[in-house]
C-alpha cells in the first residue's frame, strides 16, 4: 500500500498541537515512498520516472490482491466497468485537489498547499462566517482521516501477513514441488491465526522505531522488488488455462455491490500524496502526464487481475488471490515474497499517523522523556493495529471495504469536490461544475453511508471460526 519528507517539522522545534502536527501531513504521506521531501543530492527535484515510481508504489498494495473477490461482489461486467468509472473518478478529484491547491497557494502567496491546508484556507474565504471562524476543523477533519485510513491500511497488513504465515505454516507438510490447481480440503489450523499475529507483533514495533529515513528508503525499494516479482508469478498463473466464464453471474446482488465499492476505494490509495509528488517535481508542470499516465497503467492493473483472477478461479475466489494458488514451493514463495514486501511497507505506511500523533504527545513531555514518549507511542499504534486486527479477523475482505468505505471514501471522493465548490464559487462557477462537484460527493456520501453498513452488518454476523481460520489445499 504506497508509499519523500517525514519530517516536516523543524528539529529544533516541536509542534505545540494537532495544528502543527498536521501541518507535517502532506510531507509525511509522501514520504512513504522515498528519503526526503527535498533530499540533498536531488535538490532539483524528482524526475519524472522517479515521480511515476512514486506514484504507482502508493497505489498498489494489499487492496489489489482482493479485486478478484471484489469482482464477484459486482459481477463480470458490472465489475470491471465498475472499477473504470471509480477510477476516473478518482483521478478527476486528484486534478481537483491539485488545481484548488494551486489556486489557494496563488490567492495566498505560499509555495505549498498540502491536503489538510487547502481545506482550512479554502474555508477561511467562504460567505459562511461560521465556516469562516471554524476553519481549522478542516484541517483536524482531513488529518483524522488520513490516520483512520492509514492505521486501517496497517490493521489489513497485520491481517495480511499472519493470514500468510499460517498458511504456510499449516501446509508446509502437504505442500509439493508440482504445481496443480488447488482443490479444497478443509484443515483445521494447529494454532489459531491470533497466535502467529503475536508472533509478527515484535518484529514490526522493531521496525517501526528506525526513523533513520535512507534505511526506510532501502527497505522501500526491497519491498517493490519483492512485489513485482510476486505480481508477475501471479499474472503468470491465473492467464493459463481459464475456464469458460458464461456460466459466471454478469451482474451481483445491491447488497454485494456495497462491499465492492468499498474494496475498490481502498486500493486507490495515492490521494493523500499527489499534491506532495507534484511540488517536488523538478519541472511540476508535467505532473499531469505523470499522473494520467501512471494512474491509468493502476487502473488497467486493477482490471485485469480483478477480471482475470475471477474468471480464473470463479466462485472459489478468496479474499487475498494468494489463497487460490496452487500449493506448491513456487507460488508458497509468492505469499512469502508479498509479505516481505508488506512487511516494511508497514513501516512506511505508519509514519503518517505516527507523525501527526507523536509531535503532540511529546509537545507535552519533559526534555527528558521525549524519546520515551515517542517510542511508546510508535509501540501502542502498532498495538492498536494488532489488536483491531485480533478482533476483526478472519473477515479480511470485510475490513478492506470497511476501511474503503469509512474514509477512503471521503479523502477520494467526497471532500474533493466540496473543496472545489468551496474554492472556486466566488469566481462565478458553472452550473454543469456545481452540479458534477454536487453529484460526485453524493455518490461518495451514499457509497461511504451505505458501504459502512453493509460491511459492520456482515462483520457482526456470527461465523464458525475453526472454518473461517481453516485453510484449502492441493490434496
Amino acid at each position: 500500500m504506497q508509499k519523500i519528507s517525514l519530517l516536516a517539522r523543524d528539529n529544533n522545534s516541536e509542534p505545540k498541537s494537532l495544528d502543527d502536527g498536521a501541518k507535517s501531513l502532506s510531507e509525511s504521506r509522501s514520504s512513504i515512498t522515498s528519503e526526503s521531501v527535498r533530499p540533498e543530492e536531488e535538490a532539483n527535484g524528482l524526475s519524472i520516472m522517479q515521480t511515476l515510481i512514486h506514484l504507482l508504489k502508493c497505489n498498489i498494495g494489499t487492496g489489489l490482491l482482493g479485486l478478484p473477490l471484489a469482482v464477484k461482489n459486482a459481477g463480470l461486467l458490472v465489475g470491471p466497468f465498475s472499477l473504470l468509472a471509480i477510477g476516473i473518478l478518482t483521478v478527476h478529484c486528484m486534478v481537483i485537489l491539485l488545481n484548488c491547491a494551486h489556486c489557494l497557494s496563488q490567492r495566498l502567496q505560499k509555495t505549498f498547499v498540502n491536503y489538510g491546508e487547502a481545506m482550512m484556507y479554502s474555508l477561511e474565504t467562504c460567505p459562511s462566517a461560521w465556516l469562516r471562524t471554524h476553519s481549522v476543523w478542516g484541517r483536524y477533519t482531513v488529518s483524522f482521516l488520513l490516520i483512520i485510513t492509514q492505521l486501517g491500511f496497517c490493521s489489513v497488513y497485520f491481517m495480511f501477513m499472519a493470514d500468510n504465515l499460517q498458511q504456510m505454516v499449516e501446509e508446509a507438510y502437504v505442500t509439493s514441488n508440482t504445481c496443480q490447481p488447488r482443490k479444497i480440503l478443509v484443515l483445521t489450523p494447529t494454532l489459531d491465526i491470533r497466535f502467529y499475529m503475536l508472533a509478527i507483533l515484535p518484529f514490526l514495533i522493531l521496525l517501526v522505531f528506525i526513523q533513520n529515513l535512507r534505511v526506510l528508503s532501502v527497505f522501500s525499494t526491497l519491498a517493490s522488488i519483492t512485489t513485482l516479482w510476486s505480481m508477475a508469478l501471479i499474472f503468470e498463473y491465473i492467464v493459463q488455462e481459464i475456464p469458460d466464464p458464461r456460466n459466471l453471474p454478469l451482474m451481483a446482488s445491491w447488497k454485494t455491490f456495497l462491499l465492492f465499492f468499498g474494496t475498490a476505494i481502498f486500493t486507490f490509495e495515492g490521494v493523500g500524496m499527489v499534491l506532495s509528488l507534484k511540488n517536488q517535481m523538478k519541472h511540476p508542470q508535467q505532473f499531469s502526464f505523470v499522473l494520467y499516465f501512471g494512474m491509468s497503467l493502476v487502473i488497467v492493473l486493477y482490471i485485469c487481475l480483478g477480471t482475470l483472477g475471477y474468471m480464473k478461479f470463479g466462485s472459489n475466489t478468496q479474499a487475498s488471490i494468494t489463497r487460490n494458488l496452487p500449493n506448491c514451493w513456487l507460488y508458497q514463495s509468492v505469499k512469502l515474497m508479498y509479505s516481505i514486501g508488506i512487511f516494511f511497507t508497514y513501516a512506511l505506511q505508519f509514519h503518517v499517523p505516527a507523525e501527526i500523533i507523536i509531535p503532540v504527545v511529546i509537545s507535552q513531555a519533559s526534555e527528558s522523556w521525549v524519546l520515551f514518549a515517542d517510542l511508546s507511542v510508535r509501540t501502542a499504534l502498532v498495538c492498536l493495529t494488532c489488536d483491531v486486527s485480533a478482533i476483526l479477523i478472519p473477515r479480511l475482505d470485510l475490513v478492506i471495504s470497511l476501511v474503503g468505505s469509512v474514509s477512503s471514501s471521503a479523502l477520494a471522493l467526497i471532500i474533493p469536490p466540496l473543496l472545489e465548490l468551496i474554492t472556486f464559487y466566488p469566481e462565478d462557477m458553472s452550473c454543469v461544475t456545481i452540479a458534477k462537484d454536487i453529484m460526485i460527493s453524493i455518490l461518495g456520501l451514499l457509497g461511504c453511508v451505505f458501504g459502512t453498513y453493509q460491511a459492520l452488518c456482515e462483520l457482526i454476523q456470527p461465523i464458525n471460526y475453526s472454518i473461517a481460520n481453516s485453510t484449502a489445499v492441493y490434496a
